[in-house]
């Protein structure tokens, strides 16, 4: 499946990974290593993720769509994958760095091979220090680790346990003087306790993706006001009544028209795809 994307030695060490304390010697990869002027973002986080995580990371990293960004991560279960999943959504480029080598018969988990295959399709690529068939043991992931955090300019953790693998990444990224960042999660949560102590220990919290566009010194552009430059006036009143989601009995209501009236507007937003519906409720795309 990943046989179009031959096994190559990276032929230079990206500059960044030169600066860490025992750089990698030497780095396998399939595919193509993005542009090292975009700004690499690692986003990490726990494979025992909640719903709240996961739609956190989609949202945020759906909100970094047209920047000139490359997402990183471990091609784990959990966070990672839904990193990766949600950056080929939002037609960026990314980077997979398995705890094991690249060949198929080892790469890790076996059951991303699909996500592996549409990374490499992406124009992404699969990268590891390890010989083409080292199998995944306890030991290669805390090393990959020091490759994910030294190749990134900022490391964005979302859900992580005290004592994990993200855990042991945000503090290397610190080590090497990169930007840590975390998402607040529910106090009640097991997988909130490290990004909150990241948070105390001085990691800038994000709440937005404008929040990690400043962080990586990437001016934010107002998407939005150019995205309804072509609405009328009464799309642009359920827009503005659309600030917080709502059903389509609800936007009548406080718009006082027809259900009729509402969804010949609803079909032009979604063409025009300002809108999309979900479970009965009506968001902004």
């Amino acid at each position: 499946m990943l046989n179009n994307f031959p096994i190559k030695i990276l032929e230079v060490i990206p500059e960044r990974l030169c600066e860490i304390p025992k750089p990698p010697k030497q780095l396998f990869i399939r595919g193509s290593m993005p542009d090292d002027t975009l700004a690499y973002l690692a986003i990490v986080g726990s494979r025992k993720y909640t719903p709240y995580g996961k739609e956190v990371c989609k949202r945020l990293i759906e909100g970094l769509r047209g920047y000139p960004i490359v997402v990183v991560s471990g091609l784990a279960l959990g966070i990672d994958s839904i990193a990766h999943e949600a950056a080929l959504s939002a037609g960026l480029r990314t980077i997979a760095i398995p705890g094991s080598g690249l060949d198929e018969k080892v790469l890790y988990p076996g059951t991303h091979i699909n996500l592996a295959k549409r990374i490499l399709d992406s124009g992404g690529c699969l990268i590891s220090e390890y010989d083409r068939d080292q199998m995944a043991a306890p030991w290669t992931f805390p090393q990959r680790n020091r490759i994910m955090a030294g190749l990134s300019n900022a490391v964005l953790v979302i859900e992580a346990e005290k004592k994990s693998g993200t855990m042991i990444t945000a503090r290397l990224a610190t080590e090497y003087n990169r930007d840590v960042l975390a998402v607040p999660g529910s106090i009640f949560s097991n997988t909130s306790e490290g990004t909150h102590l990241l948070i105390r220990l001085g990691a800038t919290p994000v709440t937005k993706s404008e929040d990690i566009l400043e962080t990586l010194g990437i001016k934010f552009e107002n998407k939005s006001a150019r995205q309804y430059e072509d609405c009328g006036d009464e799309e642009l009143e359920v827009i503005e009544v659309l600030s917080s989601p709502k059903s389509r009995e609800e936007i009548c209501d406080a718009l006082n028209i027809s259900a009729q009236k509402l969804g010949s507007i609803l079909t032009l937003l979604e063409i025009k795809g300002v809108v999309k519906e979900s479970v009965g409720k009506i968001y902004l795309a």
